[in-house]
């Protein structure tokens, strides 16, 4: 009963068995492997862009802050939620990676707003020498309140960043639960909606530490490779990485892993609406914010439940409310719902 996080499940099956399959004779470095360009081939089909630039790397900061690096000036901001993963969990590497950039935070418990982000950028007084200039815009998809940004809502965020002139990043560490959240195709959730670049995501959902930068602009790709050397993200036995992305992609497995993940997050949602728990942030796709009494918190952690308290520990009044995070990551089953439930 593991629910503290979708990075603490293991690989996929299918993705050890290509990593060990590759695991034979000898490979070029730096990328040059013969599986990376499957990999680019494979991505670019999924996301009808065949002239998009496609980079692997090992950690989701990296994807996100090589990506948020090609479109920002040291003097410009990035605009994102208060609760982006850029903002809170990436101690200071977009400013870092950037150039000491900084990041304009937008109100929110969960979705940035059009309304909110349109009066971001023009508080930020375009063509003033005086302060920061207008850079970025960064969506996380999934939200880091577990939140899923309609096509609807990202084409009115996108569409005011267009406005602007400013380039859009999608931060997609949960991509594929997203989109399986959406039934959408990859495209409509990125550059059919004015996405320029987005991180997508593979090390929490079943591989052992791989995503990819997508550029939908070929003429970012340069750029992004010197920043990647220079931020040290090169990998030289760039196979592994390559082998990961490729098992990932093979016969829709990413896909099949998200949905099982879903699943399982909207049943141990259900099943936690029935006994009284009071949501947080609406469930869409695999995390679920809730808070219930702390008596069924001791309960359940001494049945070998394992989540994230939030507001409060286990010591204290039994019928105070304390909030938690869930996670369902692919390798969770309907019994380990099931058993937590049975324990609520």
């Amino acid at each position: 009963m593991f629910f503290s996080s979708d990075n603490a499940g293991p690989v996929h099956p299918q993705i050890m068995e290509r990593i060990v399959a590759d695991n034979t004779g000898h490979q070029m470095p730096y990328g040059n492997d013969t599986i990376m360009p499957e990999v680019r081939d494979r991505l670019r089909d999924i996301f009808e862009a065949p002239e998009a630039a496609v980079y692997l790397v090992a950690t989701g900061t990296a994807a996100n802050v090589l990506a948020l690096a090609c479109y920002t000036q040291p003097w410009q901001t990035i605009f994102c939620s208060k609760v982006a993963h850029v903002e809170q969990d990436e101690c200071n590497a977009p400013e870092f990676y950037t150039g000491a950039a900084k990041l304009t935070l937008i109100e929110t418990d969960s979705k940035l707003d059009p309304a909110k982000l349109e009066a971001a950028i023009k508080g930020q007084k375009p063509g003033n020498v005086h302060g920061a200039q207008p850079g970025p815009v960064s969506i996380t998809q999934v939200t880091e309140r577990g939140s899923v940004y309609s096509l609807d809502e990202l084409r009115a965020l996108t569409a005011v960043a267009k406005a602007h002139d400013l380039p859009v990043h999608l931060d997609g560490a949960r991509f594929a639960n997203a989109l399986v959240a959406l039934d959408c195709t990859p495209a409509e959730m990125t550059w059919k909606c004015g996405v320029d670049v987005v991180s997508f995501g593979g090390t929490k959902n079943g591989c052992m530490g791989v995503e990819a930068v997508i550029f939908f602009d070929p003429a970012k790709a340069w750029e992004f490779e010197l920043r990647r050397k220079r931020g040290a993200h090169l990998f030289s036995k760039h196979r592994y990485l390559s082998s990961q992305m490729a098992g990932y992609l093979a016969d829709d497995l990413w896909l099949k892993m998200a949905r099982q993940a879903n699943d399982n997050a909207a049943r141990l949602a259900e099943g936690m609406r029935k006994a009284g728990a009071t949501f947080l942030h609406a469930p869409q796709a695999n995390m679920i914010f809730a808070s219930w009494p702390r008596a069924i918190h001791r309960k359940l952690h001494e049945a070998g439940a394992r989540y994230y308290l939030s507001g409060g520990g286990l010591d204290g009044p039994d019928d105070e409310p304390i909030g938690a995070r869930l996670v369902c990551d692919w390798s969770l089953t309907r019994d380990d719902v099931d058993s937590f439930l049975s324990h609520f």
